[in-house]
């Protein structure tokens, strides 16, 4: 068999066991396919996954769903303004031997896990976010002058509520970059809103199975990462992130007169992989540019920023992007 046969085998058989696993998620968290499928993206692409939604909407139980079905350990952390970075990395202690003998020990934090869930990651001051910059990158954290290293894989997925901002802490632009995606958890439609009041105010609840491992997962991320990308995939990604830079030659006026700054070379990184994601997820063999147009909000929309006056005249970065896009692959359609 060919190493091209084996691949097919490979991801058929990968697309199978993913369609399992969206399975077992749903079972415990109904409906929100769309909230499913870019947090599972974010794990067979090795990344971390913001998750922005009003309290109540099942985040906290995604998350630890994703953690079983996966194989990951996972531990949560509650952010709040009083947090440490030394809560969250861990510190050394001064031990105290029977003989009398002294010698510093390293207590491990939660972060030392496979899947770390920052709840309400931007009540925390930045003080302590930015001990997540380390990890979230580098997937290691220096304590003490000693590098350790986190869980393989380690990914971290973050809530936030995106209309109470009494008390919090923005995130800065360098840790939204670190974020794979962003994805957005609105209210349920009524039929799911319908099942979720009936399967979660019984006297059982939905139980999740654990469908992969955690050697499993990384097998899956390097064979993402394998999946063969059509030159015309690879130039929609990167017109689509060039036109959104206003300082770029050839950018259209909305753009330059709505945004202040654009994305930087890891927005296109991070659509080279979710758009092959999208294509697993979807029991397919290559990615096409319909899966770039799907993937342009979720991996931009935390990576560029309005600018003053067009926050003022209450214009949308989502209908920005979304708008671009379809142009884009309109005029590439027409060339």
């Amino acid at each position: 068999m060919s190493e091209a046969e084996d691949m097919v085998t490979e991801i058929e058989a990968l697309g199978a066991q993913l369609a399992q696993a969206k399975a077992s998620i749903t079972n415990r968290f109904i409906g929100q396919e769309r909230v499913v499928d870019l947090t599972l993206t974010a794990l067979l692409c090795g990344g971390h996954g913001l998750l922005i939604g009003l309290p109540g909407l099942g985040k906290t139980r995604l998350v630890e769903t994703v953690s079983t079905v996966m194989g990951l350990h996972g531990n949560r952390v509650q952010f709040t303004p009083d947090l440490m970075p030394a809560d969250i990395l861990g510190s050394e202690v001064l031990d105290t031997t029977p003989d009398g003998a002294r010698a510093f020990r390293f207590i491990e934090g939660p972060i030392f896990c496979q899947l770390m869930m920052a709840d309400e990651i931007n009540r925390a001051s930045p003080r302590t976010q930015s001990a997540l910059l380390q990890a979230m990158q580098e997937k290691t954290v220096t304590v003490a002058g000693e590098n350790r290293a986190l869980g393989v894989p380690f990914h971290v997925l973050a809530t936030q509520n995106p209309i109470e901002q009494e008390g919090t802490y923005p995130l800065p632009e360098a840790q939204l970059d670190r974020f794979l995606v962003q994805i957005d958890v609105a209210y349920p439609d009524r039929d799911t809103e319908r099942d979720i009041l009936l399967a979660t105010t019984g006297d059982t609840d939905a139980e999740a199975t654990e469908v992969f491992t955690a050697d499993q997962l990384l097998a899956a991320q390097q064979l993402l990462r394998r999946m063969p990308v059509g030159d015309s995939v690879v130039e929609m990604i990167l017109d689509l992130v060039r036109a959104f830079r206003p300082e770029e030659d050839g950018v259209s006026a909305q753009v330059r007169d709505t945004v202040a700054w654009g994305p930087g070379p890891r927005a296109a990184q991070a659509l080279m992989l979710t758009v092959r994601a999208r294509a697993l997820l979807q029991g397919r063999l290559v990615p096409s540019a319909e899966d770039v147009l799907d993937m342009a909000r979720p991996v931009l929309s935390h990576r560029m920023a309005l600018n003053f006056a067009a926050r003022a005249r209450g214009d949308s970065l989502a209908d920005l992007i979304d708008t671009t896009a379809t142009n884009l692959t309109g005029a590439q359609a027409a060339a």
